[in-house]
């Protein structure tokens, strides 16, 4: 086997739809710039290249991590690739695609090695965001076209189960490493647990969260828990949708919008919850579950949620369910018994000590490294 060469001076480049300061930013980003920040305490140069947006300049350095941005939600891959055929971005060694949903097509216009960061497929998402046509065009693109075009790179998927999907799509198992995410150190909350039943929602507010299923939750919870309270936590173009939904639902006395809130507010709202509700449709891993269990708040999510079967471990650190009715029988379950919440929240936080932020970014060296060096690396991460 060769000798892997090492990233010092090397130039990684990202290509990413968004980075966390773009409003609609969320888990996948934050994995993102986890990484890139462990790749330049190694000795890269790391380029991260995303949408142009109003909260951020074209250009700025922010923990030794260089940022380009240009484009719009639509044009960036364009944009992207344009600037990479031309260039733009200076020599570059090593290229990192990530593919939420639709890839850059980096490999089309460069000889630099590709790796493809993909945190999930998005099989049940492109119906649901993009009806119609555009959607069907898009699952063509990630389904058929994508695993074509990328047949002979390097993939990183950052759970065994979105491994799996990969597979079904065509991609070779030995070609993909899982990296798994990892969890902040604990932000102390300078409150404890809620007196009274407390369930919290955190994450960006686009359809495929379903946020609605956790609104039905409390609403048929109420009777049996008169004070029960649903805290959701961030923004996202589904906002005013959301909010017409607990209107039309009559919940308003029940949920309350925080929005985007600071790192310390969030993680008050972690610990005084009893339960994280996670009804998502779809989960590459879900780092709010790590966030929550740092507070031994457990989760109730959707097994079929994909990457959920292995950041929530049934019945040690959450519950995991197969329908909406199971959702609100669990959440139920829990806000009801003590002992049964305080052995999950044990559970949850033991279990967000596994997953580390250095061990990750260790890994994800460890691949681009053998990339560089033209060979494969199946990895099998924390946990």
């Amino acid at each position: 086997m060769l000798e892997s060469p090492s990233l010092t001076g090397r130039h990684v480049l990202f290509l990413s739809w968004r980075d966390t300061r773009n409003p609609e930013g969320g888990g996948a980003e934050r994995y993102l710039e986890q990484i890139a920040a462990g790749l330049v305490a190694r000795g890269a140069r790391v380029t991260i290249f995303a949408a142009a947006h109003a909260a951020a300049p074209p250009e700025e350095e922010r923990d030794g991590i260089r940022f380009v941005r240009a484009g719009s939600k639509t044009t960036v891959y364009l944009a992207g690739i344009m600037r990479l055929l031309r260039g733009r971005f200076g020599p570059v060694d090593v290229v990192v695609d990530v593919q939420n949903g639709l890839p850059f097509f980096s490999r089309l216009v460069t000889r630099a090695p590709v790796v493809v960061l993909v945190h999930h497929v998005h099989r049940e998402q492109w119906p649901v965001v993009y009806p119609g046509r555009a959607g069907q065009v898009g699952w063509w693109i990630e389904r058929w076209l994508a695993p074509r075009v990328y047949r002979r790179c390097q993939y990183v998927a950052v759970s065994h189960a979105t491994k799996a999907e990969l597979a079904e799509l065509g991609v070779a198992p030995e070609r993909v490493a899982v990296v798994h995410n990892g969890t902040e150190p604990l932000l102390a909350a300078s409150v404890g647990k809620a007196p009274t039943p407390t369930v919290a929602v955190v994450g960006r507010l686009v359809p495929h969260k379903q946020v609605e299923h956790a609104v039905d939750a409390v609403l048929a919870l109420r009777p049996e828990f008169p004070d029960l309270v649903l805290h959701v936590v961030g923004d996202g173009w589904w906002d005013a949708n959301l909010r017409e939904y607990v209107a039309e639902r009559g919940a308003h006395d029940v949920v309350r919008f925080e929005g985007h809130v600071s790192e310390q507010r969030k993680h008050e709202l972690y610990g005084r919850a009893w339960v994280l509700a996670l009804p998502s449709l779809k989960e590459g891993w879900g780092l709010v579950i790590g966030e929550a269990g740092t507070h031994r708040t457990p989760t109730v999510a959707y097994h079929a949620a994909g990457g959920t079967q292995e950041s929530v471990q049934h019945d040690y650190s959450g519950i995991l369910v197969d329908d909406e009715e199971e959702f609100t029988a669990a959440l139920g379950r829990l806000l009801r018994d003590t002992r049964l919440r305080e052995r999950l929240g044990a559970g949850a936080e033991d279990r967000s000590r596994i997953f580390s932020w250095e061990h990750a970014q260790a890994a994800f060296g460890r691949v681009l490294k053998s990339a560089l060096a033209g060979e494969l690396v199946e990895t099998r991460d924390q946990g």
